[in-house]
């Protein structure tokens, strides 16, 4: 989603000129912007709190210089970036399409094919970051985006170097708590099986539209992935084994990406299907005959996927979606609760169909108390009424008692001169 710029962003980054807002995260804002043979490209920008530590500039030098050097099918590449400006930035290849979380949030948890599909081209991604010595170490949903012809991996190279500002005083946790593995929680060295756990999280929040360790602030959910075992029931079956194979304490237990991607081609076996996409791969069936301008979104929950009982299905949760860009903490981008409709939610008086006696008393005692509500709050608008005016009359009085006094001292004196007779 491209936003206008603000009042307060710039307009021209090192002539790049600035034609939007694409997003804003931790390590800083970013623009869509083009090259000028016309390439659009993304522009991020970084915080200045960071760009103050001249620790965080060269190491984050050197990560973009390895990022520049990642080459793949389904990760975006660093095609410009300058380390040395007021505010450092660098440009990568822009990608039109939704991240994940924002697919998963407009649209519902995704199809089995498509969730292969998306899991077997991040691994690959990974792998391809993961050759030039490089782990992404904040893998989610806002950083997988969703082209037409596969996702794309965002944001590696770059989340190492905001360690080093972490570390001196500027207080930003490295990483995204609902998405970090057990040993990055605490604190263990770091290796590139961490990126596999968070595949695993990503997998399966791609299925459910949930997370495994369910939900709550960042360090009761760093807390659930240190010491709790995930839980995958609203998993697809076929999935299962998968997932929780990614989501191993232990790093050196968890599959390499390879067998992520063997695993993906044996389960798509199994379903009666191959890892082959068309431009519309992770869509719901019926976005095909969607119109060009969409219709506004509506907080009808989407329908139960095949094999999900009510509880475990979209429907269950549609109420309690989630902001793409912050999965765990709600804000006004997720949709308002329809409001309950009452007994007498129709207002030409038409008294509504029961089928039992039941109903028919139930929707008595409501009515009921409907009324007596109402009668109340008629009751309670008719005794403010005179405190309302109350003020306004007391002026009038003591202004109509000053003009009967003025007029009776007028009165008097002109008598006294003569000019009137009594």
């Amino acid at each position: 989603m491209i936003e206008p710029l603000g009042p307060e962003d710039p307009v021209e980054i090192s002539g790049y000129v600035l034609r939007g807002r694409l997003g804003e995260g931790g390590m800083g804002s970013v623009y869509l912007s083009h090259t000028r043979g016309g390439q659009p490209v993304a522009l991020k920008v970084i915080r200045r709190e960071f760009a103050q530590n001249a620790e965080f500039r060269m190491r984050f030098g050197r990560e973009v210089e390895a990022a520049r050097r990642v080459h793949g099918a389904y990760t975006a590449a660093v095609v410009d970036s300058k380390i040395d400006s007021l505010q450092p930035w660098l440009a990568s290849a822009y990608v039109p399409g939704p991240s994940l979380g924002r697919a998963v949030f407009e649209h519902g948890p995704l199809s089995l094919h498509a969730v292969l599909l998306l899991t077997a081209g991040v691994a690959e991604a990974l792998q391809s970051i993961h050759a030039v010595d490089v782990v992404h170490r904040d893998l989610k949903p806002s950083n997988v985006l969703l082209a037409a012809d596969g996702p794309r991996v965002i944001d590696f190279g770059i989340a190492r170097s905001a360690d080093a500002a972490a570390l001196t005083g500027t207080d930003v946790r490295l990483g995204t708590p609902a998405f970090m593995s057990p040993e990055q929680a605490e604190g263990k060295p770091v290796t590139p099986m961490l990126d596999v756990f968070a595949l695993g999280l990503l997998t399966y929040y791609a299925a459910t539209g949930q997370h495994p360790f369910g939900e709550g602030d960042p360090h009761t959910l760093l807390y659930r992935i240190v010491a709790h075992e995930p839980d995958l029931s609203a998993c697809p079956e076929l999935l299962r084994p998968l997932v929780a194979r990614c989501l191993t304490k232990e790093p050196t237990s968890r599959p390499t990406l390879s067998d992520v991607i063997d695993a993906c081609h044996q389960i798509a076996a199994t379903a009666g299907t191959t890892l082959t996409r068309d431009e519309n791969w992770w869509q719901p069936a019926s976005s095909t005959d969607r119109p060009a301008v969409p219709p506004a979104r509506t907080n009808s929950p989407p329908a139960p996927l095949a094999g999900q009982s009510p509880s475990t299905s979209p429907s269950a949760r549609w109420q309690a979606a989630q902001d793409p860009r912050q999965p765990y903490s709600r804000t006004s981008l997720d949709g308002q609760p329809s409001p309950t409709p009452s007994p007498q939610s129709n207002d030409l008086g038409v008294k509504p169909a029961f089928k039992d006696e039941d109903s028919q008393a139930l929707y008595g005692d409501l009515t009921a108390e409907t009324e007596h509500r109402r009668s109340a709050t008629v009751f309670n608008q008719a005794w403010q009424v005179p405190s309302l005016f109350s003020g306004r009359f007391r002026r009038t009085k003591i202004v109509a008692a000053t003009v009967v006094a003025f007029m009776t001292i007028l009165t008097g004196a002109l008598i006294a001169l003569g000019v009137l007779k009594p």
